[in-house]
């Protein structure tokens, strides 16, 4: 079972909405997928639990019950604050690990500080790391701001995902992009395409 943690110490970044996209994603490609949601909120279970019964399965995995056997990839949505040892067990299930990042001058600096702890974790240095713009186009000051915060990281951009309502309306459905009829997010689909290359190699 390959897992992807998505993590992020700053509330409101993006993570659930970046987790189920990725589980919605991954499960319309044929892969049994399972979301572990640490968040209190548990707002990726309720979008579970809304998901229509004819789009491709999604289930919750609960964190006591470990790894389950027939699972091909786990997606692991973190609370806002990971740190410590709660951050060290989510790493050590991860083989890749994306940070979500809003465009704002006090995410970039709780990002800044979440990054070098995440180079000093000794679970998460064994895991591809990749930055995700969340609520941003590639052509504005906030990507143009991302870009030169991550100057010197080695750290991939993974992809840059405008804020737009589809996002929201998909998952009031319990759906995500990737369930959507391909008309309909054509431009938002796009901007997926490096990321999700990047998720399928290793």
């Amino acid at each position: 079972m390959k897992a992807i943690l998505i993590a992020n110490p700053k509330g409101g970044s993006g993570k659930t909405t970046l987790s189920v996209n990725i589980a919605g994603f991954l499960a319309n490609q044929g892969k049994r997928v399972a979301l572990l949601d640490l968040d209190r909120q548990k707002s990726a279970t309720l979008w579970v639990n809304a998901r229509p019964p004819d789009l491709p399965a999604i289930t919750t995995l609960e964190s006591s019950q470990g790894e389950g056997p027939s699972i091909d990839r786990l997606v692991i949505d973190t609370p806002a604050g990971l740190h410590g040892k709660n951050l060290a067990h989510a790493a050590r299930l991860a083989k890749k690990i994306i940070v979500p990042i809003s465009p704002s001058l006090f995410d970039l600096h709780a990002s800044r500080d979440f990054l070098k702890t995440l180079s000093n974790e000794k679970e998460a240095r064994k895991c591809q790391v990749g930055v995700v713009g969340m609520r941003m186009s590639s052509r504005t000051h906030a990507a143009l701001a991302l870009e030169n915060f991550l100057a010197g990281l080695d750290l991939p951009i993974l992809a840059y995902l405008r804020e737009t309502q589809i996002y929201v309306n998909a998952a009031f459905e319990g759906k995500s992009l990737f369930d959507l009829p391909p008309h309909l997010a054509t431009r938002e689909l796009e901007q997926w395409e490096f990321m999700l290359d990047w998720l399928e190699k290793g």
